[in-house]
């Protein structure tokens, strides 16, 4: 083959080439938008919950990777509606909005709601093996755990050392109440993460899900002004209207949509979208991230 020859062939696949990487690199929303079907999954109506308040409605996928026992007993409670008629009884400015049984402390056990099939109090899930978990990991380091990542969606923290994983406390994380004791909670009463994450919290309170939507709905509520935001005797609390699992509604009301997968090359792709920000309006890339800046999107899918 002569020179010429090889010049004519190489010469396009040079050119292609210099395209391609001095092609400006892809925002975050233009990866989502160029995704496949593939990419996204269907969460399981059995692990979504509805929750209606009167300012509109707030889906919670529920992780039982994590916290099973925790979350058979929410399901449970769900199932028997025992959270119908609750209420948010404590929203704390930048940290949590809390909903449960508003005479849950009564001296007189008449007044609280009963439990017909849930359990009042469960040992505390904070942890679990590592062993078993596909995580996505993310380049940056984290200041409160070894490593971090992603499993389905769910933020997670980790330690190779120890052999555990756990979920982590990021905006729009629900848990389970406790008290002092690490077996005095059971998801009869949760909380949302409404502010700056407090990762403190981490391996402390059983975390149990995430909000996919409606986070406005608690992130807006009335913050309280007694001690750690609950309500004062004069301060009217959210009453809860119903809280449902979503597979025991009609196939017409369960709400329709799709989370990305987070073990994708687009997660991966959008990840580094978030991470190093190419757009006209950033003056500074940073080329770094944290666990709780990048939550795994959700978008409407077709009935």
């Amino acid at each position: 083959m002569t020179l010429r020859r090889l010049l004519s062939l190489a010469l396009p696949l040079l050119a292609l080439a210099a395209a391609q990487a001095s092609a400006a690199p892809l925002s975050s929303a233009e990866i989502l938008a160029q995704s496949s079907a593939s990419d996204w999954r269907t969460p399981d109506p059995d692990n979504l919950l509805l929750m209606r308040l009167p300012g509109g409605p707030v889906l919670i996928e529920l992780a039982p990777a994590f916290a099973p026992q925790h979350v058979a007993n929410i399901k449970k409670l769900a199932r028997e509606r025992y959270y119908d008629g609750l209420a948010v009884v404590r929203v704390q400015d930048n940290y949590v909005a809390q909903w449960g049984d508003p005479n849950a402390e009564a001296e007189d056990p008449a007044k609280r709601r009963p439990m017909i099939e849930g359990k009042p109090q469960l040992p505390g899930e904070f942890s679990r093996p590592i062993a078993g978990l596909d995580l996505s990991p993310l380049p940056d380091g984290d200041v409160y755990a070894p490593g971090v990542g992603y499993y389905q969606g769910f933020p997670v923290a980790s330690s190779r050392k120890l052999g555990r994983a756990w979920l982590a406390h990021c905006y729009g994380m629900v848990g389970a109440g406790r008290g002092d004791t690490a077996d005095s909670g059971s998801g009869a009463e949760l909380y949302a993460v409404i502010g700056h994450s407090p990762r403190h919290l981490d391996r402390n309170v059983t975390l149990v899900g995430r909000v996919l939507q409606g986070m406005e709905h608690l992130a807006s509520l009335p913050r309280g002004h007694g001690p750690l935001g609950f309500y004062l005797p004069d301060e009217a609390p959210t009453p809860i209207r119903s809280l449902q699992k979503v597979s025991e509604l009609p196939a017409e009301e369960r709400p329709a949509l799709e989370v990305l997968r987070t073990d994708t090359a687009t997660w991966k792709a959008y990840v580094e979208a978030r991470r190093t920000r190419r757009e006209d309006w950033f003056l500074e890339p940073t080329g770094r991230i944290e666990l709780c800046n990048v939550p795994a999107p959700v978008r409407a899918a077709a009935r």
